[in-house]
């Protein structure tokens, strides 16, 4: 780790945050530097929740596998050694640690492309997390879609067969004919199902722009976050004659046994809840999460962005184009990182040079975020 001083040659140590502020803090377990997790496992160097945010739900699940091509499609390939380290938002590390350690979910308001949903991303990384479950909100988005899936019309078309095959063999077509299909192979849980589930260390779950969702679904969500848990009916009613059924989960081919249709979570998933701001929550929402308001990417955070995307070479190549498009995205009320990735892409392929064709280009690629569309 830098000790903070100055290179010899004048430049700042590559492990010096954003906005002048101390390198790390003893009590981080997250540190936000692309770094991934130097213990074995977050449960060595994470203490335990307190006694509110205890939960006891079992059995076990397994690991959750990585997803590091899904990964690097949202953030970029991993820090490797020798690279510099991404700078620091303190604000934003210490309020992701603070989630972390107080098991709360994490509201991030920001102005889009000012990176709330790749902060997810980079924490499943960092921590060693597994897959991250992502939930994205529309107007029809319902509680219920987040949770489970019951496909009733399957399992009584299921049923029909079963009955047509035994009539047709000359056996018995009874009522059971749809319980022998099991109900489970009809559930498939949601992202916030799956994250819920009993897992020995907590999923990341990236709830994606809540102010979206229809007028209810901030005060549907207050019970599951206060609680951890969630019955499936259709599983409560079938457990005196199925007391465990298999369902499927959100992560792909995965699946979870669920006992008498409840499920409890054992580590309180990390919740990031986005908001682009068009949407006030209701106060008891604000009450149970923490919160953090993103500013817009400064010149050196834009700047490891592009390095994490398209290596140290064509970091130094796009360092006048970061430049500008901060100074223009200053002036012209605000855009994407996105939008300078874009560009970005464009002048390292060597395609194109600095002329008036470029020059178009990029003043297309660049509109403000607030111009009115044609």
């Amino acid at each position: 780790m830098s000790d903070g001083q100055p290179a010899d040659d004048g430049s700042p140590p590559d492990a010096r945050p954003a906005r002048g502020l101390q390198d790390t803090a003893p009590w981080w377990v997250y540190h936000g530097d692309g770094r991934t997790l130097e213990a074995p496992d977050l449960d060595d160097v994470l203490m335990g929740p307190p006694p509110w945010r205890t939960f006891d739900g079992g059995p076990l699940q397994p690991r959750p596998a990585e997803d590091e091509r899904e990964v690097t499609r949202r953030i970029g390939p991993p820090a490797r050694d020798g690279d510099p380290r991404r700078p620091v938002d303190v604000d934003e590390v210490d309020m992701v640690n603070a989630a972390l350690y107080l098991r709360r979910p994490l509201l991030i308001t920001g102005r889009p492309g000012t990176g709330k949903s790749s902060l997810a991303y980079r924490v499943a990384r960092e921590l060693r997390l597994g897959r991250v479950l992502r939930w994205p909100i529309t107007t029809r988005t319902t509680l219920r879609s987040g949770l489970y899936e019951y496909d009733a019309i399957g399992r009584a078309q299921d049923a029909a067969a079963h009955r047509a095959v035994a009539e047709a063999e000359g056996g018995p077509a009874d009522g059971l004919a749809a319980e022998r299909t099991g109900i489970g192979d009809y559930i498939r849980l949601g992202p916030l199902g799956t994250a819920l589930l009993p897992y020995r260390l907590p999923r990341v779950l990236l709830i994606d722009e809540l102010d979206k969702s229809d007028v209810d679904l901030p005060n549907d969500l207050l019970n599951i976050i206060e609680e951890g848990e969630y019955d499936i009916p259709e599983l409560v009613r079938s457990a005196p004659r199925e007391p465990e059924a298999e369902v499927l989960t959100a992560d792909p081919g995965a699946t979870a046994r669920i006992s008498h249709g409840r499920v409890r979570c054992r580590a309180f998933p990390l919740v990031i809840i986005t908001s682009n701001g068009e949407k006030e929550f209701p106060p008891a929402l604000l009450r149970r999460c923490l919160r953090l308001e993103l500013s817009p990417p400064d010149v050196d955070q834009l700047a490891a962005m592009v390095a994490a995307r398209f290596g140290q070479r064509a970091a130094g190549r796009s360092q006048e184009l970061v430049r500008l498009f901060v100074a223009r995205s200053a002036r012209e009320g605000g855009m994407s990182a996105d939008q300078l990735l874009n560009s970005v892409y464009l002048a390292t392929s060597d395609r194109f040079g600095g002329d008036e064709h470029w020059d178009r280009l990029v003043g297309s690629l660049w509109r403000s975020l607030d111009a009115a569309g044609p």
